[in-house]
């Protein structure tokens, strides 16, 4: 499996790179001649010339060839700032477009039922295996926060992220449709996962709830686990944060993932500021309710955790970070990267890295759902 356990940043892959490199006799770059050489200045700031970089080793021969279909292009300008309004309506409708084509790979794969239902006044899809839920899921359920920039994502970007899930684990999956940007603000999407989950609570033990999201959705599981602490809730028996999580989207990977994908940093990159998205506009980075990495005592009441992003992912600084305050804090915390993938690589659902991610996400749920169930279905 390409994944990588417990991984906490970047310098033992440089260095086995390094070792590899020497033990080969070959250079580790190829750097034209009289080219700058990279050094770190005195403010720690390293100084990096024009490299090429080839795709990783490890990826399997289909991501390599949907790499290079999806992300190559010539050298081109970066775009000009937008001189009107962002069309949010235009943005839902291409990623309605992109993801549904996805979807419907995924549902010749993975056959599953969808059926639209309200629960606790938040509207939802309840997506289950058409082969059957699984007699030891039977009390179990997941639910699904779909990603998005917390602006698009509630339909088939919804639905990438719970239909693998739900046929291959043989569970029910509940994917949220929240409220989002730029209608609404923080903290609109915690208070309905809340409500959802308060009426999953009826019929449910925490212990077998577990709570899953990509990107957006994934640092909204983190932000539900504080929020469900805020209103003195019971916590999920496991969650799992993909592509984003519960600490600021910076480091490393926020200044080096852009490049390796052919693109630009944003100009806010590594800045701590949530100014650039709608939704957090009147939110402070410090509250433990947006980044509950802020508090160490609400981290030592989170569930067990199961962190997932791609190498290339500028996001995956904020889940070594997020691994590690977990860890920090006494809560079992599994991170898994796969070497050379990208920001929700296995929305694709014919990648064998995306069915390695299912793997690891349903065989994650099935051993951590269901312990210390209590039969109580209040408190903390």
């Amino acid at each position: 499996m390409k994944e990588s356990t417990h991984f906490h940043g970047w310098l033992c892959c440089a260095w086995l790179a390094l070792l590899a490199a020497a033990a080969a006799g070959t250079p580790l770059a190829a750097a034209d001649e009289g080219a700058a050489l990279p050094w770190i200045g005195p403010d720690g700031v390293a100084h990096v010339p024009a490299a090429s970089v080839p795709p990783s080793r490890f990826m399997s021969a289909e991501a390599r060839a949907t790499f290079i279909a999806q992300f190559a292009h010539p050298p081109r300008q970066p775009a000009a700032a937008p001189a009107a309004a962002p069309d949010f309506a235009a943005m839902r409708a291409d990623d309605e477009r992109k993801n549904g084509v996805y979807v419907a790979r995924a549902r010749q794969l993975y056959p599953v039922n969808i059926e639209e239902q309200t629960l606790g006044g938040v509207r939802t899809q309840v997506i289950t295996p058409a082969a059957g839920i699984a007699p030891r899921n039977r009390a179990r359920v997941l639910i699904n926060l779909h990603g998005g920039g917390f602006i698009w994502g509630e339909g088939n970007g919804a639905r990438i992220e719970s239909i693998p899930i739900a046929a291959l684990g043989r569970i029910k999956v509940v994917t949220v449709a929240y409220r989002m940007a730029p209608e609404h603000k923080f903290p609109a999407a915690s208070e309905d996962v809340a409500a959802v989950y308060r009426e999953l609570l009826k019929d449910h033990e925490p212990a077998n709830i577990g709570i899953y999201g990509c990107s957006a959705g994934g640092i909204l599981t983190a932000e539900s686990i504080a929020w469900f602490a805020k209103e003195n809730l019971p916590m999920p028996g496991a969650i799992g944060t993909f592509c984003g999580s519960l600490a600021l989207i910076g480091g490393d990977a926020s200044h080096v993932a852009p490049f390796l994908m052919g693109e630009l940093p944003s100009a806010d990159a590594d800045s701590g500021s949530l100014s650039g998205n709608p939704y957090f506009s009147d939110a402070a980075a410090s509250d433990p309710l947006v980044l509950p990495s802020n508090s160490p005592e609400l981290l030592k009441r989170f569930p067990p955790t199961l962190l997932i992003a791609g190498s290339r992912d500028f996001t995956v600084s904020s889940l070594f970070a997020a691994q590690a305050a977990l860890t920090r804090a006494g809560v079992e915390a599994q991170l898994h990267v796969w070497d050379g993938m990208w920001h929700a690589f296995f929305f694709n659902p014919d990648l064998p890295e995306s069915r390695e991610v299912y793997g690891v996400v349903v065989r994650f749920f099935a051993s951590h759902l269901g312990r210390g169930a209590s039969g109580s279905r209040h408190g903390t």
